[in-house]
C-alpha cells in the first residue's frame, strides 16, 4: 500500500470515528434548527449593516453604535442555543482529535519516531509549574 491510499484510509477512519459522527450530527441539528438559522440569518444582515454603514462616506455614529449592540445581542442569543451549544462542543471534541492526528504527521515527516511523537498543547494551563515560560 502506498502513501497515498494510506492517506485515504486515513480519511476512511477519520469519518468513521465517534467523534466525527457526533460532529456531523450536531451540524445537521444545527441547520434544521429554523431558530436557530433565522437567527445566524439576522446577524449576517446586521453585519452586512454594520459594514456598508461603516462604509458609508456620511456614516451615522449612532446607528453603528445600534447596529453593533443588535449584534452583539444576537451573537449571545445564537450562541446560547443549545443545539449552537451541542455543536460548538462537538467540533471542539473532534478538532482536538484531528489536530492531534496531524501533528502525529507532521511531526513524523520531521523525523520524529510515528510511534512516540504527539500533539503537545501550547496553551496556558493555569498552572506556572509545568510551564516552559510565556510567549
Amino acid at each position: 500500500m502506498d502513501i497515498i491510499e494510506l492517506a485515504r484510509q486515513i480519511g476512511r477512519e477519520i469519518q468513521q470515528d465517534e467523534s466525527y459522527i457526533k460532529m456531523r450530527l450536531a451540524e445537521q441539528t444545527s441547520e434544521s434548527d429554523t431558530q436557530l438559522q433565522e437567527m445566524i440569518g439576522q446577524y449576517n444582515l446586521t453585519r452586512f449593516n454594520i459594514d456598508d454603514e461603516a462604509t458609508n462616506a456620511e456614516r451615522d455614529m449612532e446607528k453603528l453604535r445600534e447596529l453593533n449592540a443588535k449584534l452583539r445581542e444576537l451573537y449571545a442569543k445564537i450562541m446560547q442555543n443549545e443545539n449552537m451549544i451541542a455543536y460548538n462542543n462537538a467540533k471542539q471534541e473532534f478538532n482536538q482529535k484531528f489536530q492531534r492526528v496531524l501533528a502525529i504527521i507532521q511531526n513524523s515527516a520531521a523525523g520524529d519516531d510515528p510511534d512516540t511523537t504527539d500533539y503537545i498543547s501550547s496553551g496556558c494551563t493555569g498552572s506556572c509549574s509545568s510551564c516552559s515560560g510565556c510567549h
